[in-house]
């Protein structure tokens, strides 16, 4: 036997006592066959939390291998377990926002610690979220609706349930498809394009009668007395009117649109929504004026000023509206600018305050040197030069003559150009994002795969132990009973035995670690 010095043998007892310490005081961690190897102090410094409160006693800890399992996300538990190490929580680009915040709220932490840094990236799926409950919103989808969801949509639920629905709330939802959602059958798609050619002749009568071509002049009889005291007669061409075919065109196309309108609002779901949605009230607004117009042609047309009238039915031009109900695309621009109204208003407000500027200093530069061709003789007069020149339009009925104005001019460009280039992009952006997921969802299944639950294991027995209760002697004390579980995943095997798996959500859990304050940092010990 080799001889050792006692302060050598002093000296490897010392030694082994401080790795047996060290040992102690770390801890193994095995997150979906991952093993995080850290000490217990770390685990410690954000109380409250799932890992501040490991236990040998949990479900989840393995004797043999001296570590705890979590069947969880790996690559989310790096950046957790790096939390505890610098206080710092970091998000990973490689995983979807909402499977983040899962694993967060399974570990027991807030989603609000994520640092700046990283809080765009992040926070991107909220807004995917938020567009995909206004797509929801827009009835883009054509998937047919169940019959449930249909008696809860038009209240009559109660009798759907009793089996008591008359022939009228039988027909109604049918009548409402068919003239309110032009994808859900095809007799529903040749109602819609009946519409749509109504609507298309409507708008084309109302541009051609007011074609030269198209009118019919309208000639009196003027007599006079000549010079010899005998009368005569001369024709005098004072107006012309439209072909007397577009009113019966007209007839035949709001008769249409007003037997459309009384249909869709007795079969309506709910009649309140249905006034005041915007699309209908310019639909019955357009029709209206149609039947006042005939009312004032018949009672007011010997008026001086009764063609100013006339200028109301423009109104009818507005019924392009109504083809947002058959174009999805329709409905994703005007959602557009109403996400962008934002966007809109800065662009506007940036718009008048260059107007009025450049108007005003046209004005003045202009005065500045003789010009005896001054287009400038006021300033609201240059607010219509400055605002043609910042669109960029320039329509060249006014334009500055001295080298000041000139000057003045070109800066009012340049102004415009930025101006409008700053905000379009971010409009853009908003149509892009609304029309891509429009995409993607005409593209997704309507139905899912089923994920089956997952099958609690049994308890292991012992040998002459009553049935159902573990080894401990009381049922869920078991060595993979306790409260903190590996997050239900099924059966692991451990020295071959299975060993129960708790929900993390249990009441002993949030009991046992609580849950972190709502908007408020985690506390760093």
């Amino acid at each position: 036997m080799t001889y050792i010095p006692k302060n050598m043998q002093h000296y490897a007892h010392a030694a082994m006592n401080l790795i047996n310490m060290d040992s102690e005081n770390r801890v193994v961690l095995n997150v979906g066959g991952i093993r995080h190897e850290t000490y217990k102090a770390t685990l410690k410094k954000i109380p409250a939390t799932r890992l501040s409160r490991l236990t040998e006693a949990l479900a989840n800890y393995d004797p043999i291998l001296n570590e705890y399992f979590f069947d969880r996300h790996p690559g989310v538990f790096a950046q957790v377990l790096n939390y505890y190490r610098t206080g710092k929580l970091h998000y990973p680009t490689d995983v979807c926002g909402p499977l983040f915040e899962e694993e967060l709220e399974f570990w027991g932490l807030d989603s609000n610690q994520v640092e700046p840094c990283c809080w765009m990236t992040y926070t991107q799926h909220r807004d995917t979220q938020e567009t995909l409950a206004v797509l929801d919103r827009l009835d883009l989808d054509t998937e047919k609706p169940s019959d449930e969801e249909l008696a809860r949509k038009f209240g009559f639920e109660e009798d759907y349930y009793k089996g008591t629905i008359s022939w009228w709330q039988e027909m109604k939802p049918r009548i409402w498809s068919l003239f309110d959602e032009p994808y859900s059958s095809n007799a529903a798609k040749t109602i819609g394009v009946v519409s749509v050619f109504f609507i298309c002749i409507s708008i084309l009568s109302f541009c051609l009668k007011t074609h030269p071509d198209m009118r019919v002049p309208y000639v009196r009889n003027i007599t006079v007395k000549t010079a010899n005291g005998s009368n005569g007669w001369f024709l005098d061409k004072t107006q012309t009117n439209a072909h007397i075919a577009f009113f019966y065109i007209e007839c035949v196309c709001n008769a249409w649109f007003t037997f459309e309108i009384l249909v869709r609002f007795i079969s309506s779901p709910n009649k309140c929504e249905f006034i005041k949605s915007s699309v209908n009230i310019i639909d019955y607004i357009a029709t209206l004026s149609f039947y006042i117009d005939l009312v004032l042609q018949r009672f007011a047309s010997h008026l001086e000023n009764a063609d100013i009238l006339e200028f109301f039915s423009i109104i009818r031009i507005m019924r392009l509206f109504k083809l947002t109900r058959h174009s999805s695309g329709l409905k994703i621009l005007i959602q557009t600018f109403r996400a962008s109204a934002k966007e809109l208003t800065l662009l506007v407000f940036f718009l008048v305050l260059g107007i009025v500027i450049f108007a005003s200093l046209v004005y003045y530069a202009e005065r500045i040197q003789p010009n005896p061709h001054n287009d400038f003789n006021s300033i609201p007069l240059g607010l219509w030069w400055a605002l043609v020149t910042m669109t960029t339009v320039g329509y060249g009925d006014m334009a500055p003559k001295t080298y000041i104005g000139m000057f003045v001019g070109a800066l009012c460009a340049l102004a415009g150009v930025l101006t409008i280039a700053l905000p379009v992009p971010v409009i853009v952006s908003n149509f892009a994002m609304y029309y891509s997921h429009t995409q993607a969802r005409a593209k997704l299944p309507k139905k899912r795969r089923r994920v089956l639950p997952v099958e609690q294991p049994r308890q292991p027995r012992l040998p002459g132990a009553p049935g159902g209760v573990s080894g401990c002697g009381t049922p869920g004390s078991g060595p993979h009973s306790g409260p903190m579980g590996s997050g239900g995943t099924g059966p692991r095997r451990m020295n071959n035995k299975t060993k129960d798996l708790v929900s993390p959500k249990s009441d002993e859990y949030t009991t046992m670690i609580g849950k972190p304050r709502d908007g408020k940092k985690s506390r760093l010990l």
